[in-house]
């Protein structure tokens, strides 16, 4: 198969017939053979009944249902784990991403090699309230990250199956894909410039706090980029420096005591001078980042049931069933 094209939706009812019509003119004008993954993440308008009607008339359309909204990161992964075909292709479900792009973004993976094409939405209709906090957030992005792409977070990118089938995306790590497949050894990224088209449905459902928590994510996926395999590198370094501290100030402390013992000078307790609880305080920290801190990492990193969703149906069109229901 030519692509797998995985559409994440939240309440997009009104939009999903028209999109879906539109991704199989352009496949069949540029004989492309296809599949569609629509993942509803808990949507509660009719948009699972929308999805199973568009998949009793063609079956190239698949869906998946989630009992809950858990978020567009745990609904691409589900998405990129039933994905099959050679290449994969994310888009959104508001019709603000054209399928008009599909051809050219596969064309850019099997012909000039890219591991990874990311769209970028170089004129977006989208408020001052989106664009200027998406133009910081990118800047800090590709400072941080040393990945030269311009929009991190558009949805609109294809990959190479065996990328997607490699990294791991969870909590809100969409936005940071880029960076995760060059974690994951994939370096070869390129760039498209796409169309951004005014929204015709229905509403926008990312607000402000999207930009925070980004900024949260990114800094959570540069360390487990960097230290994850090996986290005492900075826990052990930042405890052993707190303890050095602490031990240091103890003891000058204790030096200053026994001075004053030895030349009969006045004596003050020990508990008087601030450094001492400085100094209990550094080493009590300096203890926790050694040993707890990086342990408390790697548990959470380990947890077998991080990416496990209650996914309430799966659609698939196959001859076997229509339906079957995950837990």
């Amino acid at each position: 198969m030519d692509i797998s094209v995985v559409v994440p939706l939240f309440n997009e009812e009104e939009s999903l017939p028209e999109l879906t019509a539109w991704i199989d003119r352009v496949a069949r004008e540029h004989k492309l053979s296809y599949e569609v993954w629509l993942v509803d993440d808990g949507s509660s308008d009719g948009s699972w009944r929308v999805v199973q009607e568009l998949a009793a008339k063609n079956d190239r359309l698949k869906g998946i249902k989630f009992q809950r909204n858990y978020g567009k990161s745990p609904a691409l992964y589900e998405g990129f784990k039933h994905a099959t075909g050679d290449v994969v292709i994310t888009m959104d479900a508001d019709l603000q991403d054209s399928p008009d792009e599909i051809p050219e973004l596969h064309r850019m993976i099997v012909e000039d090699g890219f591991d990874m094409v990311s769209g970028w939405k170089q004129k977006r209709h989208d408020p001052l309230g989106k664009t200027l906090p998406s133009k910081f957030f990118n800047a800090v992005t590709r400072k941080v990250s040393g990945i030269e792409l311009h929009d991190f977070n558009c949805g609109l990118k294809s990959y190479r199956l065996n990328v997607v089938k490699s990294i791991e995306v969870y909590g809100d790590m969409h936005r940071h894909m880029p960076l995760l497949a060059k974690w994951a050894g994939f370096k070869n990224i390129g760039e498209k410039v796409v169309e951004h088209r005014a929204r015709k449905y229905g509403y926008s459902k990312f607000g402000l706090s999207r930009l925070v928590t980004g900024f949260l994510d990114l800094l959570s996926l540069m360390f487990v980029g960097k230290y994850g395999q090996r986290p005492m590198h900075l826990f052990g370094t930042l405890g052993t420096l707190m303890f050095v501290v602490g031990l240091t100030s103890v003891l000058w402390i204790g030096g200053g005591k026994l001075y004053a013992l030895a030349n009969n000078l006045p004596k003050e307790l020990v508990t008087q001078n601030p450094w001492f609880y400085i100094a209990l305080t550094c080493m009590t920290l300096g203890t926790i980042l050694f040993v707890t801190g990086f342990l408390a990492e790697l548990v959470a990193r380990s947890s077998p049931d991080r990416n496990q969703y209650l996914v309430e149906k799966v659609l698939t069109n196959d001859r076997v069933g229509s339906l079957r229901s995950e837990v």
